[in-house]
């Protein structure tokens, strides 16, 4: 049977996998050296060249699940997305990216790209139109992320691809906050999906990884450049993340499940101002999210009252967890303006809407009642 027919689940647990063709072991072996024969191969294996076999196996998987023609894995998300900007950038050419998007890639962008002589324009907004009103003669890639981090603010993913088809530029996306179990942008016509495959990829809080995916010749694209920079990954990482990818199906079904419970909740509750999750329908792009997402998605984020302080807030917390990264199995909150996006300027903040009182919440595979609880009670806490 082809992998384009296989489900998401045999997907998630099979394709990719190394048959142990001498102990006939039921998971894959590791292959943790870092030297390989040369004489007489088909493949001169190299761990730099992303070509070791748990590296090249792994990446079929994440190839099937986004739908894509191959992929690579590397050593963190922003490994990923620095390597992408690098094949398909150089000097004098110009990046369209949306505004509203991960600090660690605004920050790249602002500190590196002039080091490179690449120009970039942030648009003003997460429309088509205010990607169209910025794209120049030497615009040579487009980049979005949705739902955007923290704000899940969503973007036409097919009426980007078409913009970019249409005069010729390439087009990207970070695909981290759906994965490809609520979302698929190969299908509607996006060139590259990278992900921070740290989050659902990994989704235990124990590995750090990233990964792109695209036609073959966009990663060959990506491969001349990223096996200079060295951005590989770890074999014994590779091989504890395609255990862990084997549960993604069931993991972010049941997250996105909590996530809904848990946004048309926060969205009543009297403590909190706001709540931004698509799959509420007062968000603004409900209906452009049911239209390209299979679930809105595990993450959310949410406005604390005016009178709640959001610091002792999350210390109140005894459940949910503070911390900084995301998508694992246990729920997590953090405070945008703390963490990811704390190297941006407040008026930077301010304009792509991150406020002091902002909480964004990984929603974990716990029971929504301990979760309600949890919050609850800290807010209980502060106010004594």
């Amino acid at each position: 049977m082809s992998k384009e027919k296989l489900g998401l689940n045999t997907i998630c647990t099979h394709v990719g996998e190394i048959k142990d063709e001498q102990f006939k072991g039921a998971v894959s072996p590791i292959y943790l050296s870092s030297s390989y024969e040369f004489l007489d191969v088909d493949v001169k294996r190299y761990p730099r060249y992303f070509n070791t076999p748990n590296q090249e196996y792994l990446s079929k998987k994440i190839a099937a699940l986004e739908h894509a023609e191959a992929a690579l894995i590397f050593g963190s998300g922003m490994a990923a997305i620095s390597h992408m900007f690098l094949a398909f950038l150089q000097k004098g050419d110009h990046l369209v990216v949306q505004n509203t998007l991960y600090g660690g890639t605004l920050n790249f962008i602002k500190e590196e790209f002039p080091k490179y002589g690449i120009e970039y324009t942030f648009t003003n907004g997460y429309k088509v139109d205010d990607f169209e009103a910025v794209i120049q003669p030497n615009t040579k890639l487009i980049h979005i992320e949705t739902p955007s981090n923290p704000l899940l603010t969503i973007t036409d993913i097919k009426a980007i691809a078409k913009l970019g088809k249409s005069k010729n530029i390439v087009t990207s996306i970070d695909n981290t906050f759906a994965s490809p179990v609520n979302q698929n942008p190969i299908d509607l016509g996006i060139d590259l999906v990278m992900h921070s495959a740290t989050k659902y990829f990994g989704g235990h809080s124990d590995i750090c990884a990233g990964a792109v995916a695209g036609t073959n010749e966009h990663i060959e694209r990506i491969w001349n450049v990223s096996k200079n920079l060295g951005g590989s990954l770890s074999d014994m990482t590779v091989w504890m993340l395609e255990r862990s990818m084997k549960t993604l199906g069931l993991r972010v079904k049941a997250q996105t499940k909590n996530a809904m419970k848990m946004a048309k909740w926060l969205n009543k509750h009297p403590k909190i101002a706001k709540v931004y999750y698509p799959g509420l329908k007062s968000h603004p792009e409900y209906n452009l999210a049911k239209s390209q997402m299979k679930g809105f998605g595990a993450m959310l984020s949410f406005e604390l009252v005016d009178d709640l302080d959001a610091y002792q807030f999350q210390k109140s917390l005894t459940l949910i967890k503070s911390s900084m990264s995301l998508a694992g199995v246990e729920s997590t909150v953090i405070s945008p303006h703390l963490t990811s996006h704390a190297l941006l300027t407040l008026d930077e903040r301010k304009n792509v809407g991150i406020s002091d009182q902002l909480i964004r919440f990984s929603v974990g595979i716990e029971d929504v009642k301990d979760l309600k609880q949890d919050i609850n009670n800290a807010i209980k806490r502060i106010l004594k």
